[in-house]
């Protein structure tokens, strides 16, 4: 029996690339600078991560966290896509290529949809301008909260995120606001994702739930999740795997809370009995920390995962793979809030797989969907260089 666990440590890119001052962010290095300020604040302690070679990535940390003897093969990733955003680096994990970037709003949504949409919901919307999730309920919420008017705002992603107080807007009612706009945002406004973002109010504080839901357009293509659940085996997504993917390719699926939840889900897929793929994304880092340009607070996140993942490597059957990798960069020491474009790493570990082995830097993040489907004897991906031999599973 085979299986492939991928971790998606969302947004924990590894260093800027070649092209990142197209996109504004030459100099971005989200794990270096994450070290840096751990580093000035007591200390780093990832000794599991480092254990397994995260710290031997090429350009990891300045080359600060090096293992002797690293317990898994390593690597590095680039983004061989245009954009730096969510599904886009899911998508190509998956070894689906985007050349055209997904259409962005840095001004808002045009004038003109936004009537249409509030005509479509019947009632009035606040913001529609490019912010930071946080503060911008922070901002609107005491008018959203007296008019009962939505709040709506973009970023540099291909988002059109929809934030309610629960107590206002239903969260029945806040989905079918968000299913509204996503059968709008097509064409001249399309738009890769709606974003619905719940809050609640607590001792005065505006705080966002877990509640968050994705929808996402469609893969144009046949993803590596397609290749694998055609050949009967099971693809099983944990956290918002499944909305990035809008379903497509996917058995069954599983909602978490939070960082931790997912490692819980993970863990009690591995100890299930089946044959196929599970697919995990960890938002904590990048929805709590990355975009909230807080080093200090992603650092200790993963920290907390270091913590978890003996328990991730004891679930691990004997002919199971775990892949923890990232789909894009949030350097919380770069300006602004948004993603940067990186390099992500690439750990792999399993009973079979040479120790020590450096996969060096590869072309695509597709690689992995590539992998994955030659581990699972499933059809190779569009895209993608499988690195099965260079760690000598077979």
């Amino acid at each position: 029996m085979r299986r492939v666990a991928i971790v998606v440590l969302d947004s924990l890119g590894m260093g800027a690339l070649p092209d990142a001052g197209d996109y504004g962010d030459a100099g971005a290095d989200t794990f270096s600078h994450i070290e840096e300020a751990m580093r000035k604040a007591g200390g780093f302690a990832i000794p599991n991560l480092l254990r397994l070679g995260f710290g031997n990535i090429e350009g990891a940390a300045r080359g600060r966290l090096k293992h002797g003897e690293p317990t898994g093969a390593f690597g590095r990733l680039t983004e061989r896509s245009k954009g730096k955003d969510t599904i886009t680096g899911h998508w190509e994990i998956a070894g689906l290529f985007t050349e055209i970037p997904f259409k962005t709003y840095p001004d808002g949504f045009p004038p003109s949809f936004m009537k249409r949409f509030a005509d479509e919901i019947g009632v009035g919307v606040l913001g529609n301008y490019a912010a930071s999730g946080t503060e911008i309920i922070d901002e609107l919420g005491p008018v959203h909260e007296d008019t009962g008017k939505p709040i709506v705002y973009t970023s540099a992603d291909s988002v059109f995120q929809i934030a309610a107080n629960t107590a206002v807007i239903t969260l029945e009612r806040l989905y079918g606001i968000c299913e509204a706009a996503r059968r709008m945002l097509v064409g001249d406004v399309a738009c890769g994702r709606v974003i619905a973002r719940p809050y609640v109010l607590e001792n005065g504080r505006r705080v966002r739930t877990s509640d968050r839901k994705d929808y996402a357009v469609s893969p144009p293509g046949e993803t590596a999740l397609d290749k694998v659940k055609s050949t009967g085996k099971a693809v099983y997504a944990i956290g918002k795997i499944s909305d990035i993917f809008n379903g497509q390719g996917i058995t069954a699926s599983v909602h978490t809370e939070d960082n931790m939840d997912g490692v819980d889900k993970t863990i009690e897929a591995l100890n299930d009995d089946f044959e196929g793929l599970i697919f995990t994304n960890l938002v904590d880092f990048d929805s709590k920390y990355g975009h909230r340009r807080d080093p200090l607070g992603y650092g200790r996140a993963i920290e907390d995962f270091d913590g978890r993942l003996p328990e991730v490597l004891d679930a691990l059957k004997g002919g199971d793979v775990l892949m923890l990798c990232a789909d894009h960069g949030n350097d919380p020491a770069h300006s602004g809030w948004d993603h940067t474009r990186e390099y992500v790493p690439i750990a792999v570990y399993g009973r079979e797989v040479a120790a020590g082995k450096d996969l060096g830097t590869r072309g695509s993040f597709a690689d992995i969907g590539a992998t994955v489907c030659e581990i699972l004897g499933a059809p190779p991906p569009s895209i993608g260089e499988s690195f099965l031999k260079e760690i000598y599973f077979v």
